[in-house]
């Protein structure tokens, strides 16, 4: 079976349920441009069918949800041609705006890793269930990219400067964090899935459902670090995030040195856009952040740096040694980092139909 098979992406409809599953576990899910344009076929028609009440997203592999995009897929496309590259980030980013816009229940089921893209198809629904292997993430800036798919929206409303932590570090978390962070609704064990479907299948009401089921996770990981993250990460300049970790004494040293470690490994050029960008989508709605997603992702694609040496560094060549272009934080200047945030000019920005529009169109 190929990958661009209608197999990657399994739809159905079972009762009053619509299920998506991903369906290519070899590559831990990650979204080709074929099954981002079928979850978008199959989201329009669900919303359409009277006979669909709620929609299931859920996947075939034990490990993951999905790790994301396929990154070298969307570096060979604009390596071929520059303009097929830039369409799958605008596809993709107008995927993540039907998501929020959807006029139905939805409930990712999601157990192993979240990351990137299969973030930016989950995270915007009404309903988000976090098994017991959830791990959430987004490692942009390790491969020189920055997080999109509308992310920078939800990290910007974090407390105590989570959010830029996730975004810069690209470390993860567990669902009891993700939980306390309101980035999953619901805590339920895998075991439980099978019957969440089927009621919802009948029709029972999505949060009886969900809430019976909850159970208590306890404290987040990072709560012991909520004090440390607030104070470093809430320097203006990234610069001064990495010096207040190195300047960390007691208890929690160790853990803010490998933190600051963490952050040198990663795209001088993509943490500071990345640093801008989560601390402008503080005043931007979900829709204008994804416009400005496509600003910088379109730019970068044009630059044929950071991003194309990540991926090859980390997913082609595999030598974790990735030549960053500048290669240190001092080197990246504003002038720099305001030209991937510039209107891409007449005709070139990405255009996302209003919600109310939105709406309309399921007709």
């Amino acid at each position: 079976m190929t990958e661009t098979s209608d197999e990657t992406l399994k739809a159905e409809i079972r009762g009053s349920l619509g299920q998506l599953t991903l369906a290519r576990p070899k590559a831990l899910n990650a979204l080709t441009e074929h099954m981002r344009s079928r979850i978008s076929e199959r989201l329009w028609a669900f919303a359409r069918d009277p006979q669909v009440y709620a929609v299931v997203l859920q996947s075939e592999s034990p490990r993951a949800f999905s790790v994301g995009s396929d990154v070298r897929e969307v570096i060979g496309l604009a390596r071929a041609d520059l303009a097929a590259g830039r369409k799958t980030f605008a596809d993709e980013y107008a995927l993540n705006w039907q998501c929020e816009c959807f006029s139905k229940p939805t409930v990712p089921l999601i157990n192993g890793m979240v990351m990137g893209g299969g973030v930016g198809i989950t995270q915007f629904g009404t309903h988000r269930v976090a098994g017991e292997l959830y791990s959430f993430s987004m490692p942009e800036t390790l491969i020189g990219l920055f997080p999109d798919v509308g992310v920078c929206h939800v990290l910007a409303r974090l407390p105590d400067q989570v959010g830029m932590y996730l975004g810069l570090t690209g470390r993860s978390i567990g669902r009891a964090e993700a939980y306390a962070l309101g980035l999953v609704t619901h805590c339920i064990d895998s075991q439980h899935f099978e019957a969440i479907k089927a009621d919802l299948a009948d029709t029972w009401p999505v949060d009886t459902i969900l809430d019976d089921r909850n159970q208590d996770c306890g404290a987040g990981e990072l709560h012991p670090y909520r004090a440390l993250i607030a104070r470093c990460f809430s320097a203006e300049r990234v610069e001064e995030i990495i010096a207040r970790l190195d300047g960390e004494a007691g208890a929690q040293k160790e853990w803010a040195s490998a933190v600051a470690a963490d952050l040198r490994r990663r795209s001088p050029l993509a943490l500071k856009i990345t640093h801008r960008h989560i601390r402008e989508a503080r005043t931007r709605d979900l829709r204008e952040t994804l416009v400005v997603d496509y600003r910088i992702a379109a730019r970068i694609l044009e630059a044929n740096g950071d991003f194309y040496e990540g991926v090859r560094a980390a997913l082609v060549d595999k030598d974790g040694a990735p030549r960053w272009a500048p290669s240190r934080l001092e080197d990246v200047t504003e002038q720099m980092v305001d030209a991937y945030f510039a209107p891409l000019g007449e005709g070139g920005d990405l255009v996302l139909p209003s919600r109310e529009e939105m709406q309309k169109a399921r007709a």
